[in-house]
């Protein structure tokens, strides 16, 4: 029984999923860092909770590559902040504060953004090899 081929441009199939996945990724940070300093809409009431965005595997032309599987909400706790005055706050004078620490995110970001340009550099070095087989075939 002879092997199969392999479906051309596999590593561009893989590299391209996780392009997609890391931009769903810093979207979700630039809505955790956007909503850092919100409050809840009625006193005594939650306010926005920091999103975990989660990857899973998929099989890709016969590989696996990565897929934004969900977006999960973090339980941590919410910070507390003490503003009698504010309209959010509770019967103690209390305001929640969201679970999103900017430190945190900022380097969530940076490393989707790493990873997004080492995918982008998969794909340029797929392409260029690819080329080069090209160039080789026509002599």
């Amino acid at each position: 029984m002879p092997d199969p081929v392999p479906p051309r441009n596999n590593a561009m199939a893989v590299a391209a999923s996780a392009l997609k996945a890391q931009q769903s990724r810093m979207r979700v940070i630039a809505e955790n860092i956007a909503n850092a300093q919100s409050t809840a809409q009625v006193a005594g009431g939650e306010p926005y909770r920091r999103q975990i965005p989660v990857f899973q595997a998929r099989e890709i032309d016969g590989v696996t590559g990565v897929t934004l599987a969900e977006v999960r909400p973090d339980q941590g706790d919410f910070r507390s902040e003490y503003d009698p005055s504010h309209p959010a706050a509770n019967a103690e004078g209390y305001v929640l504060r969201p679970n999103v620490d900017t430190l945190v995110e900022a380097m969530d970001m940076r490393e989707a953004q790493r990873a997004y340009e080492a995918n982008l550099n998969v794909i340029e070095t797929a392409r260029s090899m690819e080329m080069r087989t090209l160039d080789l075939l026509k002599k």
